[in-house]
């Protein structure tokens, strides 16, 4: 059950986050774009390790990296 509350957190943080920036309420360089991405994501993958989707797993994978990636740069630039 816990499993599929994460999933589905992971996955409407990574639409809100979207739907935010769509909208001009978010900017994508921003940390809290950013950090909805990678809590997504990573919501999504554990839920899609505990099924054995492991094409998701990896996708999410990917999806935290470059959002890990982004807020590395932005802290970079704010020192």
């Amino acid at each position: 059950m816990w499993i599929e509350v994460v999933g589905w957190s992971g996955s409407f943080l990574i639409l809100l986050a979207y739907a935010l920036l769509s909208t001009g309420r978010l900017d994508a360089r921003g940390v809290p774009y950013q950090l909805m991405n990678v809590v997504g994501a990573l919501g999504m993958a554990i839920n899609g390790w505990a099924h054995g989707a492991l094409p998701s797993v990896f996708n999410n994978a990917i999806w935290m990296g470059i959002g890990l990636l982004a807020l590395a740069g932005l802290r970079v630039r704010r020192a």
